[in-house]
Protein backbone atom coordinates (compact mmCIF):
# COMPACT_ATOMS: atom_id res chain seq x y z
CA UNK A 1 0.00 0.00 0.00
CA UNK A 2 1.31 3.46 -0.95
CA UNK A 3 1.46 6.11 1.78
CA UNK A 4 0.03 9.39 0.50
CA UNK A 5 1.71 12.48 1.96
CA UNK A 6 0.79 16.17 2.00
CA UNK A 7 3.64 18.63 2.69
CA UNK A 8 2.90 21.89 4.52
CA UNK A 9 5.77 24.36 4.89
CA UNK A 10 6.22 28.01 3.94
CA UNK A 11 9.76 27.36 2.68
CA UNK A 12 9.77 26.04 -0.87
CA UNK A 13 13.28 24.66 -0.44
CA UNK A 14 12.16 22.54 2.51
CA UNK A 15 9.16 21.22 0.60
CA UNK A 16 11.32 20.39 -2.41
CA UNK A 17 13.82 18.52 -0.27
CA UNK A 18 11.11 16.53 1.48
CA UNK A 19 9.43 15.71 -1.80
CA UNK A 20 12.69 14.42 -3.28
CA UNK A 21 13.33 12.22 -0.24
CA UNK A 22 9.82 10.81 -0.01
CA UNK A 23 9.07 10.37 -3.70
CA UNK A 24 12.23 8.27 -3.99
CA UNK A 25 10.51 5.57 -1.89
CA UNK A 26 8.45 2.87 -3.58
CA UNK A 27 5.82 2.93 -0.84
CA UNK A 28 5.47 6.73 -0.45
CA UNK A 29 3.90 9.33 -2.76
CA UNK A 30 3.73 13.09 -2.19
CA UNK A 31 0.23 14.03 -3.33
CA UNK A 32 0.35 17.75 -2.62
CA UNK A 33 2.16 20.77 -1.23
CA UNK A 34 0.87 23.94 0.44
CA UNK A 35 2.72 26.87 1.98
CA UNK A 36 0.54 27.71 4.99
CA UNK A 37 -1.67 26.13 7.63
CA UNK A 38 -4.58 28.25 6.45
CA UNK A 39 -5.11 26.00 3.45
CA UNK A 40 -4.48 22.59 5.02
CA UNK A 41 -8.18 21.72 5.24
CA UNK A 42 -8.96 22.23 1.54
CA UNK A 43 -5.68 20.51 0.59
CA UNK A 44 -6.59 17.47 2.69
CA UNK A 45 -10.06 17.32 1.16
CA UNK A 46 -8.56 17.55 -2.31
CA UNK A 47 -5.61 15.14 -2.03
CA UNK A 48 -6.82 12.66 0.65
CA UNK A 49 -3.39 12.09 2.26
CA UNK A 50 -2.61 9.43 4.82
CA UNK A 51 -0.01 11.66 6.51
CA UNK A 52 0.36 15.44 6.71
CA UNK A 53 3.94 16.58 7.29
CA UNK A 54 3.57 20.09 8.62
CA UNK A 55 5.80 22.86 9.90
CA UNK A 56 4.98 24.52 13.22
CA UNK A 57 5.95 28.07 12.31
CA UNK A 58 4.14 29.55 9.30
CA UNK A 59 3.09 33.14 8.54
CA UNK A 60 -0.74 33.04 8.58
CA UNK A 61 -1.91 29.94 10.43
CA UNK A 62 0.73 27.98 12.33
CA UNK A 63 0.97 24.22 12.51
CA UNK A 64 -0.58 24.05 15.97
CA UNK A 65 -3.80 25.78 14.95
CA UNK A 66 -3.85 23.94 11.61
CA UNK A 67 -3.64 20.61 13.44
CA UNK A 68 -6.35 21.59 15.92
CA UNK A 69 -8.68 22.71 13.10
CA UNK A 70 -7.96 19.57 11.10
CA UNK A 71 -8.90 17.34 14.04
CA UNK A 72 -12.06 19.31 14.73
CA UNK A 73 -13.38 19.56 11.18
CA UNK A 74 -12.28 16.25 9.71
CA UNK A 75 -13.39 13.23 11.81
CA UNK A 76 -11.26 10.90 9.71
CA UNK A 77 -8.33 13.29 9.53
CA UNK A 78 -4.97 11.95 8.35
CA UNK A 79 -2.07 11.40 10.70
CA UNK A 80 -0.05 14.54 11.46
CA UNK A 81 3.73 14.70 11.74
CA UNK A 82 5.05 18.11 12.76
CA UNK A 83 8.42 19.51 11.72
CA UNK A 84 10.28 21.36 14.43
CA UNK A 85 13.63 22.63 15.63
CA UNK A 86 13.20 19.76 18.08
CA UNK A 87 14.41 20.20 21.67
CA UNK A 88 14.50 23.99 21.44
CA UNK A 89 10.92 24.33 20.24
CA UNK A 90 8.52 24.98 23.11
CA UNK A 91 5.57 24.71 20.73
CA UNK A 92 6.02 20.96 20.41
CA UNK A 93 3.91 20.12 23.45
CA UNK A 94 1.14 22.43 22.25
CA UNK A 95 1.21 20.75 18.82
CA UNK A 96 0.96 17.30 20.35
CA UNK A 97 -1.90 18.40 22.60
CA UNK A 98 -3.61 19.80 19.50
CA UNK A 99 -3.61 16.31 17.99
CA UNK A 100 -0.30 15.79 16.22
CA UNK A 101 0.86 12.18 16.13
CA UNK A 102 4.54 12.92 16.50
CA UNK A 103 7.31 15.33 15.71
CA UNK A 104 10.45 15.31 13.66
CA UNK A 105 13.55 17.55 13.77
CA UNK A 106 14.02 19.55 10.59
CA UNK A 107 17.64 18.44 10.46
CA UNK A 108 16.72 14.76 10.52
CA UNK A 109 18.52 12.47 8.09
CA UNK A 110 16.60 11.31 5.00
CA UNK A 111 16.24 7.77 6.36
CA UNK A 112 14.79 9.14 9.62
CA UNK A 113 12.25 11.24 7.72
CA UNK A 114 11.08 8.26 5.70
CA UNK A 115 10.89 6.08 8.78
CA UNK A 116 8.90 8.76 10.65
CA UNK A 117 6.30 8.92 7.89
CA UNK A 118 5.97 5.15 7.88
CA UNK A 119 5.65 4.99 11.67
CA UNK A 120 2.78 7.47 11.91
CA UNK A 121 1.12 6.08 8.77
CA UNK A 122 0.70 2.69 10.42
CA UNK A 123 -1.06 4.29 13.37
CA UNK A 124 1.78 4.62 15.85
CA UNK A 125 2.98 7.76 17.59
CA UNK A 126 6.48 9.05 16.96
CA UNK A 127 7.98 9.95 20.33
CA UNK A 128 11.48 10.99 21.28
CA UNK A 129 11.52 10.22 25.01
CA UNK A 130 14.39 12.54 26.01
CA UNK A 131 12.84 15.51 24.26
CA UNK A 132 9.37 14.73 25.61
CA UNK A 133 10.75 14.59 29.16
CA UNK A 134 12.53 17.91 28.73
CA UNK A 135 9.49 19.63 27.28
CA UNK A 136 7.06 18.11 29.77
CA UNK A 137 9.23 19.31 32.65
CA UNK A 138 8.72 22.90 31.48
CA UNK A 139 4.94 22.47 31.35
CA UNK A 140 4.42 20.39 34.49
CA UNK A 141 1.59 21.48 36.75
CA UNK A 142 -0.98 22.36 34.08
CA UNK A 143 -4.67 21.45 34.30
CA UNK A 144 -4.28 18.28 32.28
CA UNK A 145 -1.38 17.23 34.47
CA UNK A 146 -3.33 17.72 37.70
CA UNK A 147 -6.24 15.74 36.30
CA UNK A 148 -4.00 12.91 35.16
CA UNK A 149 -2.29 12.78 38.55
CA UNK A 150 -5.59 11.75 40.14
CA UNK A 151 -6.06 8.80 37.77
CA UNK A 152 -5.92 5.39 39.44
CA UNK A 153 -3.94 2.89 37.37
CA UNK A 154 -3.50 -0.81 37.95
CA UNK A 155 0.07 -2.02 38.42
CA UNK A 156 0.05 -3.50 34.93
CA UNK A 157 -1.30 -0.30 33.38
CA UNK A 158 1.46 1.62 35.12
CA UNK A 159 4.04 -0.77 33.64
CA UNK A 160 2.58 -0.34 30.16
CA UNK A 161 2.49 3.46 30.50
CA UNK A 162 6.12 3.54 31.62
CA UNK A 163 7.21 1.54 28.59
CA UNK A 164 5.05 3.67 26.27
CA UNK A 165 6.84 6.73 27.68
CA UNK A 166 10.17 5.11 26.82
CA UNK A 167 9.04 4.89 23.20
CA UNK A 168 8.28 1.16 22.98
CA UNK A 169 5.70 -0.10 20.51
CA UNK A 170 2.86 -2.44 21.51
CA UNK A 171 4.83 -5.42 20.24
CA UNK A 172 7.93 -4.43 22.20
CA UNK A 173 5.84 -3.89 25.35
CA UNK A 174 4.31 -7.34 24.91
CA UNK A 175 7.77 -8.88 24.72
CA UNK A 176 9.10 -6.89 27.68
CA UNK A 177 6.17 -7.77 29.95
CA UNK A 178 5.59 -11.31 28.62
CA UNK A 179 2.04 -10.42 27.57
CA UNK A 180 -0.02 -11.12 24.48
CA UNK A 181 -0.25 -8.32 21.94
CA UNK A 182 -4.03 -8.08 22.33
CA UNK A 183 -3.63 -7.78 26.10
CA UNK A 184 -1.25 -4.86 25.63
CA UNK A 185 -3.69 -3.20 23.24
CA UNK A 186 -6.42 -3.57 25.85
CA UNK A 187 -4.22 -1.94 28.50
CA UNK A 188 -3.34 0.91 26.13
CA UNK A 189 -7.02 1.52 25.35
CA UNK A 190 -7.78 1.59 29.08
CA UNK A 191 -4.95 4.06 29.67
CA UNK A 192 -6.17 6.40 26.94
CA UNK A 193 -9.66 6.33 28.43
CA UNK A 194 -8.50 6.97 31.99
CA UNK A 195 -6.11 9.76 30.98
CA UNK A 196 -8.62 11.36 28.63
CA UNK A 197 -6.00 11.16 25.88
CA UNK A 198 -6.74 10.96 22.16
CA UNK A 199 -3.69 8.80 21.46
CA UNK A 200 -0.43 7.43 22.85
CA UNK A 201 1.37 10.73 22.34
CA UNK A 202 -1.02 12.69 24.54
CA UNK A 203 -1.07 9.89 27.09
CA UNK A 204 2.71 9.99 27.44
CA UNK A 205 2.77 13.79 27.77
CA UNK A 206 0.08 13.64 30.46
CA UNK A 207 2.03 10.92 32.24
CA UNK A 208 5.22 12.96 32.34
CA UNK A 209 3.50 16.24 33.21
CA UNK A 210 1.53 14.68 36.07
CA UNK A 211 4.32 12.64 37.56
CA UNK A 212 2.68 9.30 36.77
CA UNK A 213 5.96 8.59 34.97
CA UNK A 214 9.07 10.22 36.52
CA UNK A 215 10.87 12.80 34.39
CA UNK A 216 14.20 11.34 35.45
Amino acid sequence: MTIRVLLVDDEELVRSGLRAILDAQEDVEVVGEVADGAVVGPAVARSCPDVVVLDIRMPLVDGIEATRTLRRRHPTAPRVLVLTTFADDENVVAALHAGADGFLPKRARPAEIVDAVRVVARGESLLFPAAIRSLAARHAGGGTARGAARVALTDREADVLRLMAHGLSNGEIATELFLGLQTVKTHVSSLLRKLGARDRTQAVIAAYESGLVPLR
